[in-house]
């Protein structure tokens, strides 16, 4: 059975394209579009669709609402198609908070040549979500109390490596909230191009008792911060003296993403050793499984997200094949993890 993708777009000639670029793969095919949320609501109980992709500036109903409405009470794969603004980024990253599966940028000027180019991704992504495994989400999801550091256990010096992909931005932010301003240092890969993790840095450090930032050449790694890669450069972490710092390079694409989680988790194993835990989360391919590899034979502790708890359990459980992970956990166990190493 082909995959049924509905296009929600309030631009015709958007609908038109997505629809030609997405009808060029015998595996999918475009039941349907949609000019704003209203009719799209109708059409997807009328054409079940496996997947839809969603415009965020449209009438009647804005994309976020509706995304949020959607993931409460019918919770299915979203691709989010977005604008390369500033202004796009941050709705994209709120998106993918949201629930969101991925998320597709959309060319400001020469819109037809520019999405053309993208048409090997959409079809990429299409297909990854459809076998993704959203789940519901409440409107206003009730706050959960952050958790505490052993008063009896030090920081200083540990490290926590995380690595993530499709599905990462909702599970990290989860993941991360619950972490007190004691917590030790993470570094963290989540796949994600350039102009996108500044918007995820900023709107995680105003949400997190830790402070986020994106992560910066030479910056000391210090307990309590939590420093995310720059989309589209590879983040290490390397020893200056008695301390941590991030290292930030533009090296070739390494398992085919740059940032690399293999790239962060080995540089960790290198320096940090057993003073450091590597967690993979949700995501597609085998990025990071090599990495923390290494961290495990470097006496590192590793950890795997559940399949159960996964968006997409394809980076968790390759690192599982691998021999790398000494365990895996639901995101909350994970989390209890962070704040008990010693």
């Amino acid at each position: 059975m082909p995959i049924k993708v509905l296009v929600i777009d309030d631009s015709a000639l958007i609908r038109q394209i997505l629809t030609e670029l997405l009808a060029r793969d015998p595996a999918i095919q475009v039941v349907g579009t949609a000019p704003d949320p209203i009719i799209a609501r109708d059409r997807i109980k009328a054409l079940s669709p496996d997947v839809l992709t969603l415009d965020i500036e449209m009438p009647r109903m804005d994309g976020l609402s509706f995304l949020e409405k959607l993931m409460a009470l019918r919770p299915m794969p979203v691709i989010v198609v977005s604008t390369l603004t500033q202004k796009g980024a941050d709705a994209a990253v709120r998106a993918l908070e949201l629930g969101a599966v991925d998320y597709l940028p959309k060319p400001l000027i020469d819109i037809r040549s520019g999405m053309l180019e993208l048409g090997a991704e959409l079809v990429a992504k299409v297909k990854a979500a459809a076998a993704s495994r959203p789940q519901a989400r409440q409107s206003r999801p009730a706050a959960q109390a952050p958790l505490q550091v052993d008063p009896r256990l030090s920081t200083a010096g540990r490290i926590v490596a995380i690595g993530a992909s499709t599905g990462g931005v909702e599970t990290l932010q989860r993941m991360l909230t619950r972490l007190p301003a004691t917590a030790p240092a993470v570094l963290v890969t989540q796949h994600m191009p350039a102009g996108f993790t500044s918007s995820f840095a900023r709107r995680l450090d105003q949400q997190c008792a830790m402070v986020v930032t994106e992560a910066e050449d030479g910056r000391r790694v210090l307990p309590g911060h939590v420093y995310i890669a720059p989309g589209a450069r590879h983040l290490e972490l390397a020893r200056t003296g008695a301390h941590f710092a991030c290292r930030l390079h533009d090296g070739p694409a390494v398992s085919g993403h740059r940032p690399s989680v293999d790239v962060l988790f080995s540089s960790v194993a290198a320096v940090a050793g057993r003073g450091a835990m590597g967690i993979i989360l949700t995501g597609m391919g085998r990025d990071g499984a090599s990495g923390l590899l290494e961290m495990r034979r470097a006496g590192a502790r590793t950890l795997g997200q559940s399949e159960a708890s996964c968006v997409i359990y394809g980076m968790p459980k390759a690192a599982m094949q691998a021999g790398a992970v000494e365990a895996e956990m639901p995101l909350d166990r994970l989390t209890e993890e962070i704040v008990t190493l010693k």
